[in-house]
């Protein structure tokens, strides 16, 4: 294996420039956030303008990275001194940054497009852009910086705008309580992360990547300056970041609550940007990853549990929105099994993460489509038969559909079906578990497509549902082209595989994929898919699916409840917490402030009491001075007696 090339100075060209893509979105934010009501009636078209302008200047600084020799493709963009001898602010030009930038610009402005038909009646339109504009400006910094900082800085960027638009209308409870959720989540998964960073600092002395590459690493614990021990923790560390960014377990619990912001919140945040940057973390960090088997095989063990996980959930879900919330915990699982698997297993990680931004945003814009036509109804047991009323809307959400549960010739099918080979090479327990969740996803994904489309019609009277206006529906069309190609386009003949190769470290050379079908392991994902939707279709196409959901077994009230992640997080940490809370203001009450209140509350009684004896009555001072004058002559007499 390859370490990656050496970074080029840049200062010419679009790449020299590429800056815009980061700052166009951010202008677009300042305006309509400091505009105010002033910019409502053309806000949401600057929102859309500036970030299609941040997708040219991604298209054309790709273009022009193509241009250069592969040693030459990772291409550094000096801004300015951020921190006065600690960091340098920067931007990384390569492969990787720029597939990142590519899908958040290219499926952001057409989710952007797509928000001017399903937000036109919300009053607060113009402030829901400004918001928009500023999630996509804190990834693409995100993705985009040089080092590490600026990477934590994008990082709580995405933080804050996810905090903003899952509780927009924060007048709902549900929505209020959601986007606190998400946030305190987060800030676990950011507090490892910021550990990581603290220690990387101590080893290194420094942020950039140019400085942590894989010799660097392999030089410090040569030098033993950096142990097994504390590569392994750094690892760990950054893991944990990541698990709580793109919602794995153990902090996946506000991903499906998250469903309560704007549809086009929902894709934009499951398909283009936030929780793909934990899987670009452990990407970027490979070679802290590499040099730490442990914390390698425990990020392949977390991708297996969470696409689990997030199957068995969508099984049970009645709500399309927290259906698909679902799918992504699963197909961000394999993302991250293929980004714990090495070199390779980075090539596909991300070449399903863009194709699955594709057909999830695709999927999740036809569901907010639904919803636009049923009166913001979410569950599925009052859809059925849409496809004779909504056909583009149908044909599009089934497209995205046969991509993801890994239809042959459709772009899910590459990219998962090239994780599942890599995984079964390295570890055929891991190989056989993505197996069983791509059967479980044929099941969930089907299910949700027959309750949905076909069927008996269980509307409710006031339901009156119909196409979405072509601002919503060009969008899907254009999402389910790339759910149909761009899978193959990517993997066969290696393509991106050879173009990622500078930033992940992929040798020169790479043999054809095996991923076909035509193997015992793809022979077999494709029949248990087959079986999943089969039987999909045995309970909720032929069969009436009834309007109230029964109660189901332990095994169905276990995925309904999210397999009890809040419930297990509450007996974990928030009761200890409150009873930890309690005792604290119990001894604080009654400890700190019974001190110091008692304490004052004796002085204040004996100055009460001596204040008794000021009475302002010459007598009474007369009299005083007498006694004490009798009591001094008494001693003096005493004492000379003696």
């Amino acid at each position: 294996m390859q370490s990656p090339v050496e970074i080029f100075q840049h200062s010419g060209g679009v790449i020299g420039v590429s800056w815009l893509m980061i700052a166009l979105p951010l202008l677009g934010a300042a305006v309509l956030l400091l505009g105010g009501r002033r910019t409502d009636r053309w806000g949401h078209l600057l929102g859309v303008v500036m970030s299609l302008a941040a997708f040219v200047v991604a298209v054309a600084a790709f273009v022009e990275l193509l241009g250069l020799p592969a040693g030459e493709r990772r291409q550094a963009v000096g801004l300015y001194e951020f921190i006065p001898g600690v960091a340098d602010m920067g931007l990384l030009i390569d492969p990787l940054s720029i597939s990142f930038a590519l899908l958040i610009t290219g499926v952001g402005s057409l989710i952007h497009i797509y928000s001017i038909g399903y937000m036109s009646h919300d009053p607060d339109r113009r402030r829901f852009f400004s918001y928009l504009n500023l999630f996509v400006a804190a990834m693409l910094l995100l993705v985009l910086s040089d080092n590490y900082l600026g990477l934590f800085v994008g990082w709580e960027g995405v933080g804050l705008a996810s905090y903003l638009l899952i509780g927009f209308w924060q007048f709902k409870p549900t929505a209020a309580t959601a986007a606190k959720k998400a946030f305190i989540v987060n800030r676990v998964g950011d507090f490892g992360l910021l550990i990581a960073l603290f220690t990387i600092w101590s080893v290194f002395g420094s942020f950039a990547y140019k400085n942590l590459g894989a010799g660097a690493v392999q030089d410090a614990m040569a030098g033993g300056s950096l142990s097994q021990g504390t590569v392994t923790a750094i690892g760990l560390l950054l893991l944990l970041g990541a698990c709580g960014k793109s919602a794995q377990l153990p902090l996946q619990s506000w991903l499906l609550d998250a469903m309560e912001g704007p549809t086009p919140v929902s894709a934009l945040i499951h398909a283009a940007t936030m929780v793909t940057a934990g899987v670009y973390l452990v990407v970027r960090s490979g070679a802290f990853f590499e040099a730490a088997p442990t914390a390698q095989l425990v990020v392949t063990i977390v991708g297996v549990a969470t696409l689990l996980a997030g199957a068995i959930i969508g099984c049970a879900k009645d709500d399309i929105k927290k259906g698909l919330a679902g799918s992504t915990m699963s197909q961000i699982g394999y993302m991250m099994l293929g980004a714990g698997l090495g070199p390779v297993g980075y090539a596909f990680a991300i070449a399903h993460l863009i194709t699955h931004g594709f057909f999830k945003a695709n999927m999740f814009l036809g569901a907010g489509s639904v919803m636009h036509a049923m009166n913001d109804e979410v569950n599925m047991r009052r859809y059925g038969g849409l496809f004779a009323v909504m056909k583009i809307t149908a044909v599009t959400f089934f497209i995205g559909y046969l991509a993801i549960i890994g239809f042959p010739l459709l772009s899910g099918y590459y990219t998962k079906e090239g994780i599942i080979e890599t995984a079964m090479e390295h570890n055929e327990i891991l190989g056989w578990l993505a197996v069983l969740g791509a059967g479980l996803t044929g099941f969930y994904m089907s299910r949700m497509v027959f309750m949905t489309f076909f069927g008996k019609r269980r509307w409710a009277d006031d339901a009156h549902p119909h196409e979405s206006p072509s601002v919503m529906t060009v969008p899907l069309v254009l999402l389910s082209i790339g759910s149909i190609g761009l899978g193959a386009y990517l993997i066969l003949g290696n393509r991106f595989m050879k173009f990622l190769a500078p930033a992940v470290g992929l040798p020169a050379e790479l043999p054809e994929p095996h991923i076909f079908g035509v193997g015992t392991v793809g022979l077999a994902t494709l029949a248990l898919v087959a079986i999943g939707a089969a039987f999909a279709w045995f309970r909720y196409g032929a069969a009436e699916v009834p309007e109230v959901a029964p109660r189901g077994s332990f095994l169905t009230v276990f995925a309904r409840r999210d397999l009890y992640g809040d419930a297990l997080n509450e007996a974990l940490f928030m009761r200890p917490g409150q009873w930890l809370t309690r005792i604290a203001v119990f001894f604080d009450n009654r400890g700190i402030d019974g001190l110091v209140n008692g304490l004052a509350a004796g002085i204040g009684g004996t100055s009460g009491r001596v204040r008794r004896i000021q009475t302002g009555y010459v007598r009474s001072y007369a009299l005083s001075i007498l006694f004490g004058a009798a009591v001094v002559v008494g001693a003096l007499l005493y004492v000379g007696t003696m």
